[in-house]
């Protein structure tokens, strides 16, 4: 967290606490959670395992659908609270790449590598841990902002939930912003953003012999426009087909998802649900709180760059950011307030921020550079065993760039511009 917020902070507090000490009748939960996707759902989880009073609020009624390919790796199932049973509906043990619809190949494991999901499924199993450990749900209500000092904060250590409708706003010791990659809670905390891409997505169901067809089986395609791909994810009856590329070309990004499915032969296949989101990538120095406020999750703009994954980047800052706040809810002044958020903050720069550098730098590299990393992945066996790894969960990108010299000097190559023609 930079210190112009972390005084902003100070400043909040300090206010706060020139507002009196209010009605001690009203009631004031430990923590308040904003959002109950994968984010805030392990964040009310985390902060009512501990014992404590936790709200978590969200805008929708649950179950709800989000635009999403539903893929969970290792990464993601070791950061689910203990005992879940996740509602897969597939498990992939074969990935078929390939660039812009050519040069197909087919990689085969004997043990799985990731698990396939609905998201309406998975978020609500998750809020329902959350309930189990304690945390009370309230549906249907839409935060309109936070206040850390002025005539709805009762004193210094209370943040001021205002709900859309209501008078009365939810008064809380510490709020967790998982508001999804649009966040006003993260606006509030002056989250700041580096990459912005556009995803696309449809759900189709099929007949059973082309379920058949795709069953274990996920294809991933490297597309047309710069840092662009597209997918397949079978999940019984249904294919989730979806693609992503850089937000500003939208009209191109819809032209390469309906080319896909033509490609793949299923525009004879009404989809169900067809859907759009954007994705949001934090920038390296981006704040993730301000006073008695964090953000976590898409609010925080946490998620890997390259494949723009964010399942177990939500899942795991998620617990992190409701494990420090019952910290910032025990906290008494500004101070310790402000120690207890810029240790959260370290918490996820030193884990999730290291992998999301790596990240960036993959993503480059692949921007310039598509047909290097098809050829890699499908002809190499070192790159298909390192993705097989991180989608297992048995090592991460960090770890491998970190530890393997050929995987260093590797993304160093592809980090290089590409010379385009002679000079002289």
């Amino acid at each position: 967290m930079s210190s112009e917020y972390a005084a902003e902070g100070a400043e909040d507090d300090a206010a706060g606490d020139a507002s009196g000490e209010g009605d001690p009748d009203r009631q004031v939960w430990d923590v308040v959670v904003v959002g109950a996707g994968p984010a805030g759902a392990s964040a009310a989880y985390a902060a009512a395992v501990a014992g404590r009073r936790v709200l978590l609020l969200e805008k929708s009624e649950l179950p709800r659908y989000k635009t999403c390919g539903g893929g969970i790796i290792g990464l993601s199932r070791d950061a689910l609270p203990p005992g879940f049973e996740l509602p897969l509906r597939d498990r992939v043990h074969a990935v078929t790449f390939s660039l812009n619809g050519r040069l197909s190949r087919t990689r085969r494991s004997r043990s799985t590598l990731f698990g396939l999901l609905n998201r309406p499924e998975f978020d609500h199993a998750l809020v329902r841990s959350a309930q189990q450990a304690g945390a009370e749900v309230r549906t249907g209500v839409s935060v309109s902002r936070v206040e850390q000092h002025g005539s709805q904060v009762p004193d210094r250590r209370t943040v001021a939930v205002l709900l859309a409708g209501q008078e009365e706003p939810v008064l809380a010791h510490a709020v967790v912003g998982a508001d999804g990659s649009a966040s006003r809670i993260g606006s509030h905390v002056g989250v700041q953003l580096e990459q912005v891409d556009l995803g696309l997505e449809a759900e189709i169901p099929v007949p059973a012999s082309v379920a058949e067809d795709w069953a274990g089986r996920v294809l991933i395609d490297w597309g047309p426009l710069p840092g662009s791909y597209g997918w397949v994810f079978p999940k019984q009856d249904t294919l989730t087909v979806g693609v992503i590329s850089a937000r500003g070309e939208g009209a191109a990004t819809r032209r390469y998802l309906d080319e896909f499915i033509a490609r793949l032969g299923l525009s004879g296949f009404p989809p169900s649900i067809s859907s759009g989101h954007l994705t949001r990538c934090r920038t390296e120095d981006s704040p993730l709180s301000r006073g008695r406020v964090l953000v976590c999750g898409d609010a925080a703009g946490l998620l890997e760059p390259w494949t723009r994954e964010g399942i177990s980047f939500a899942l795991r800052s998620g617990r992190l950011a409701g494990e420090w706040a019952v910290r910032v809810a025990e906290a008494y002044d500004a101070v310790d307030t402000r120690r207890q958020a810029l240790n959260y903050a370290f918490a996820v720069k030193s884990g999730l921020g290291v992998e999301m550098g790596i990240g960036r730098r993959l993503f480059h590299a692949f921007s310039r550079r598509p047909g290097l990393l098809h050829a890699a992945l499908t002809g190499f066996r070192p790159a298909w065993n390192a993705f097989a790894g991180v989608t297992r969960g048995t090592t991460s990108l960090t770890r491998i760039v970190r530890t393997h010299p050929l995987a260093r000097r590797a993304l160093d190559t592809m980090d290089r511009p590409q010379v385009t023609g002679r000079t002289g």
